[in-house]
């Protein structure tokens, strides 16, 4: 894919705003999932602009800005943000002032969806194991580190209901790959309104007793706030009586976790080679092409990947049994290492490649979830245009 073209789908309907699509972005790509270090969310726009065409793309290149602001788009869409590290100037003689200025005049907005889209479900990962076909099953490395919070929540019997179906909505409750998990014990709940309160139950002043459910439930520390306001609206109590306890011993990390990369299970056993082939078949092509670092005819069952650049989760990648580990920009001293301490084997593709078909998953959200027509640019952004003088494979 070397062209300037694009494609993707359209949904038509009334005036959105860029404000709503960062709504519907945030929803599926959560900022708190993205690593401390990164720079996720709108670096230029303005939120009350009319947004009817998206532009999505891993980099915001000359090349891609130039193809956006063509096609009429209100809004960039891309994976790598472009102010990672901070900056003394965006004037127009600094590589980024030129892009930032070429789309603040042109009246495009930039967005960034980075490793908060690689933690999501669906994200990055997600769209690069189910473009080879597979179904993307746990992450590698599940967000946070493992721990996950006990809510004790009193609540009315007959409130029990509603109550539960707000805290599940707001991501409570999943352990292991079950969903709507909760314990509850009867109980009596004591209390005396006092004045200036405005009671659902009892009288200002006088004591009550109540018969009500001491409900137990797990969720993600990460979700405290989220669940906290779902407990407070759920609840029919001004004033609901809520305890968060930490548990260190969470449950086992399962297929709709958030998290960096994936495990997944072939269908059918096949060789390194054979798993090589497929992944240049299904990516984009590319200079770089695909490597890979093991015995060309050994079997394959368990394949770990991470897209981008995943060196750090190679250690993640032996501990979850894989038999093989697929990322990208893998050095020589890292992975020569790595092999020598036991595997898994190795399979490295260009970064860009890797990271390339979760733009068409952007795509389609947006087209279904807001009223904008969202296309793929297809320029081919990954910075390696020549190679030469391989082997094909072959060990001398």
């Amino acid at each position: 894919m070397t062209g300037g073209g694009e494609r993707g789908s359209t949904v038509t309907g009334g005036t959105t705003t860029l404000g709503e699509v960062i709504a519907v972005l945030e929803e599926a790509y959560p900022p708190r999932l993205a690593e401390q270090w990164d720079r996720v969310g709108l670096v230029a726009g303005d939120r009350s602009a009319p947004v009817s065409r998206v532009v999505v793309a891993v980099d915001a290149t000359d090349a891609v800005v130039d193809h956006a602001l063509a096609v009429g788009a209100d809004l960039l869409l891309v994976h790598h943000p472009p102010l990672m590290k901070g900056v003394h100037s965006v004037a127009t003689d600094t590589p980024k002032g030129r892009l930032l200025h070429k789309l603040i005049a042109g009246g495009c907005a930039l967005f960034a969806a980075h490793t908060n889209a690689d933690s999501a479900r669906p994200g990055v990962n997600d769209a690069l194991a189910e473009v080879l076909g597979l179904t993307p099953d746990r992450p590698l490395i599940p967000t946070g580190d493992g721990t996950v919070d006990r809510w004790v929540v009193t609540v009315p019997e007959g409130d029990v209901d509603t109550l539960m179906q707000t805290v599940f909505a707001a991501g409570a409750g999943r352990m292991s790959g079950y969903t709507e998990c909760s314990f509850s014990v009867l109980g009596t709940g004591r209390f005396r309104p006092g004045d200036g309160t405005d009671p659902t139950i009892g009288t200002v002043g006088e004591p009550e007793e109540v018969t009500e459910l001491r409900v137990e439930f797990v969720a993600p520390p990460e979700l405290r706030s989220a669940v906290r306001r779902a407990v407070i609206e759920g609840h029919p109590y001004e004033v609901p009586a809520m305890d968060v306890l930490v548990n260190h011993a969470g449950p086992a990390p399962s297929a709709e976790d958030t998290g960096l990369g994936r495990v997944c299970e072939l269908a059918e056993p096949m060789t390194l080679a054979r798993f090589a082939e497929l992944v240049a078949e299904r990516l984009p092509v590319t200079s770089w092409g695909v490597r890979a670092a093991g015995d060309p005819d050994a079997e394959i069952r368990r394949v770990a990947l991470c897209g981008g650049s995943g060196d750090s989760l190679l250690g993640a990648a032996r501990a979850v049994g894989a038999d093989v580990y697929l990322t990208g920009d893998l050095r020589h001293h890292v992975a020569d290492e790595h092999l020598r301490e036991g595997g898994p084997m190795l399979v490295d593709a260009a970064h860009w490649a890797l990271e390339f078909p979760w733009c068409a998953q952007a795509a389609a959200l947006l087209a279904e979830r807001v009223g904008v027509t969202a296309t793929v640019c297809d320029e081919r952004t990954d910075p390696w245009t020549v190679s030469a003088g391989g082997d094909g494979g072959q060990r001398r």
